[in-house]
């Protein structure tokens, strides 16, 4: 184990357990397109928990850093999303939104060299 696997882990938890904690401002950021926002929330809420508990594991960090790159690629529209829609940006301003898209391929990058 690396011990720079478990700052990441804490990222990855510490998003997901805010799912639960604040649970309006991920709605706010969800595109309308899809549907179910609440429950969207909790079970990206949870998988987020979850990853970032496996990642902290011997026998599934390898599994758990690849789903950390799966959220990661799937949660790119969102960002993209807050980043076009004023009402979405949560009064973030453009230049801090903007920086988001590539801190993904950063985090990315940090969770493939756990897989």
């Amino acid at each position: 184990m690396i011990w720079h696997q478990f700052p990441l882990a804490l990222i990855f938890i510490t998003s997901g357990v805010f799912h639960f904690i604040k649970p309006h401002l991920y709605t706010k950021v969800l595109p309308p397109a899809l549907p179910y926002p609440s429950a969207l929330i909790i079970i990206s809420g949870i998988a987020e928990i979850t990853a970032g508990i496996g990642l902290c594991l011997f026998n599934s960090h390898r599994m758990a850093a690849w789903a950390i790159i799966g959220m990661l690629i799937a949660f790119l529209p969102i960002h993209i999303y807050m980043l076009t829609t004023n009402e979405a940006s949560l009064g973030f301003p453009k230049w801090a939104l903007l920086l988001r898209i590539p801190l993904q391929f950063v985090l990315i990058y940090w969770a493939f060299q756990y897989a």
